[in-house]
C-alpha cells in the first residue's frame, strides 16, 4: 500500500517477483547461447570493410566513408531501438525478447550474404542494430528469474560467455571467409543465430505474467523510463557503463597503427593486435565471476567497491599505456586493463539489478544497451580525433583521465547501501 496520492499496483506473484527454481538451468542455458551469438555477430568483424570494397558503390561515397558506416549505422539504430525493446519486454516477456534478437539477427545476417552493394550492406546493418540487441535481451531474461543476492554471479557468467564468444568468433569468421569467400561467412553467422534461438525456444521456461494496469491501462513507457532513472544510483550506474564502453573502444582505431611504433617487425602487427584484443578480452571474461562472486557477499554490497577500485585499475593501467616502449609492456598493461573492465561490467550490471525495481528489467536493461552502444559509435570518432590532432598516446592518456573520473563518480554518486527491491515488494508508479 503506498501513501496518499500515490496509485497502488498490486503486481501478481510471478517469476519477476519470486526467482524461479530452475533459475540455475536457465542461466547455464543463456550463458550457452550467448557464446553462440557472441561468435556469430563477432565473426563477421575481422573481414568486413574488405567485404565492402569488394561489393564497391553506386554512390559517390569512398570506401573508407561506406566501412565507417557499416559498423557505426548498427550502433546508432540499436541506441535508439533498444529501450523500446526492453519497454516491449516487460509487457510481453523477456524471453519473447531474446528470441526476436536471435531469430531476427538470423535472418538479417543470412540476407546480407546477398548484397550487391556496399549502400545495401549499411542499410542492413542499420536494421541489424532495430532489430537484435541480443546482450540487452539476455540480461534482461536472467535478471528477472535469478535472485537479487546472486545477480552479480549471474552476470559474470554471462560476460564470460560473451568473452569467448568475441574471442573465438573472429578466428572462425577469418578462416571461414579464407576458405569459402565473404557470403559463406554469413551463412554461418545466421545458423549460429538461428540454432541459439531455438535453444531459448526449448529449453528456457519463463513464467511471465503481464504487469497490472494502472487506473485502467498500462504505464508508457516515458513513465517506466522516468521511475527507472528517478531511483537513486541509476543515473549515476549509467553514467559508468557510458565511460566505460567508450574507453574501452576509443583506442581500437588506432591500436594496429600504435603497435608498428612499438614492434620491430611489421609483418606481425596484425597478430599481434588480435593477441591484444584477444587477451584483454579473456582477461575480462575470467575475471567478471571472480568479481561477481566478491561482490555478491554482504547481501551485494560488495559491487560499488569493486567498481571503485577496478576503475582506478583503469586509471593507471591506461595512463602507464601513454608511455610503454615496447610491445610486451603494452600487451600485459592491455592485461590489466582487461581485469579492471571485468570487474567494472559485472558490477554495473549487478547495480542496475539492484537499484531497479523488480519487474522493470527489460527496460533497465533496454537503457543499458542503450547506452552502450552510443558509446560504441562515438568512442572511434573520438579516439581517431585525438589521435589526429594530437598523438596515438595521447588517447591512451585521455582514457586514463576518463577512468579516473568514473573512479570519482562511483565514489560520490553511487549510493553505498544498494536499494535492491526484495522479490514481494509492490511495484509503484
Amino acid at each position: 500500500m503506498t501513501g496518499s496520492g500515490s496509485t497502488t499496483v498490486m503486481t501478481p506473484p510471478n517469476a519477476d517477483m519470486h526467482p524461479s527454481p530452475s533459475w540455475r538451468k536457465t542461466l547455464y542455458i543463456m550463458v550457452f547461447c550467448q557464446v553462440i551469438t557472441s561468435i556469430g555477430f563477432s565473426s563477421i568483424f575481422p573481414f568486413l570493410p574488405l567485404y565492402v570494397k569488394s561489393l564497391g558503390s553506386v554512390t559517390s561515397l569512398g570506401t573508407e566513408m561506406l566501412s565507417g558506416l557499416v559498423f557505426s549505422s548498427q550502433a546508432l539504430t540499436m541506441m535508439i531501438a533498444s529501450p523500446i525493446w526492453g519497454a516491449v519486454a516487460d509487457r510481453w516477456g523477456r524471453k519473447l525478447m531474446v528470441e526476436r534478437a536471435m531469430f531476427g539477427g538470423a535472418l538479417i545476417l543470412g540476407l546480407m550474404a546477398f548484397v550487391r552493394s556496399a549502400e545495401e550492406l549499411v542499410l542492413l546493418r542499420a536494421i541489424q542494430g532495430m532489430i537484435t540487441g541480443t546482450i540487452g535481451a539476455a540480461n534482461a531474461l536472467v535478471a528477472s528469474i535469478v535472485p537479487r543476492e546472486r545477480c552479480g554471479f549471474a552476470m559474470g557468467l554471462l560476460q564470460v560467455g560473451l568473452g569467448a564468444g568475441v574471442g573465438l568468433g573472429p578466428i572462425i569468421g577469418g578462416a571461414v571467409a579464407d576458405a569459402y569467400g565473404y557470403r559463406a561467412a554469413f551463412y554461418v553467422t545466421g545458423a549460429l543465430l538461428a540454432t541459439a534461438g531455438v535453444i531459448v525456444a526449448i529449453g528456457v521456461k519463463e513464467h511471465f505474467v503481464p504487469p497490472a494496469r494502472t487506473g485502467g491501462r498500462k504505464p508508457g513507457f516515458w513513465r517506466e523510463w522516468r521511475h527507472i532513472l528517478s531511483a537513486p544510483g541509476v543515473v549515476g550506474t549509467y553514467a559508468l557503463r557510458f565511460l566505460d564502453s567508450l574507453s574501452r573502444m576509443a583506442f581500437i582505431p588506432i591500436l594496429p597503427l600504435f603497435a608498428l611504433e612499438l614492434m620491430d617487425e611489421a609483418s606481425r602487427v596484425n597478430s599481434f593486435t588480435g593477441l591484444v584484443i584477444g587477451s584483454a578480452a579473456a582477461s575480462a571474461a575470467v575475471f567478471s565471476v571472480f568479481f561477481g562472486r566478491l561482490g555478491d557477499h554482504a547481501g551485494g554490497r560488495g559491487h560499488r567497491p569493486i567498481v571503485i577500485i577496478c576503475a582506478l585499475g583503469g586509471f593507471f593501467s591506461f595512463f602507464l599505456q601513454a608511455w610503454v616502449g615496447s610491445g610486451w609492456q603494452f600487451l600485459a598493461l592491455q592485461l590489466l586493463a582487461g581485469i579492471a573492465h571485468g570487474g567494472i561490467v559485472t558490477g554495473v550490471t549487478a547495480l542496475l539489478a539492484r537499484y531497479t525495481p523488480c519487474g522493470e528489467e527489460g527496460a533497465v536493461y533496454g537503457l543499458d544497451n542503450s547506452i552502450n552502444s552510443g558509446a560504441r559509435a562515438l568512442a572511434p570518432m573520438i579516439g581517431v580525433s585525438i589521435a589526429a590532432w594530437l598523438s596515438f598516446r595521447a588517447v591512451f592518456g585521455t582514457i586514463s583521465l576518463l577512468y579516473l573520473t568514473a573512479a570519482a563518480l562511483a565514489l560520490w554518486r553511487l549510493p553505498r547501501a544498494a536499494n535492491c527491491h526484495a522479490p514481494g515488494r509492490e511495484a509503484q508508479y
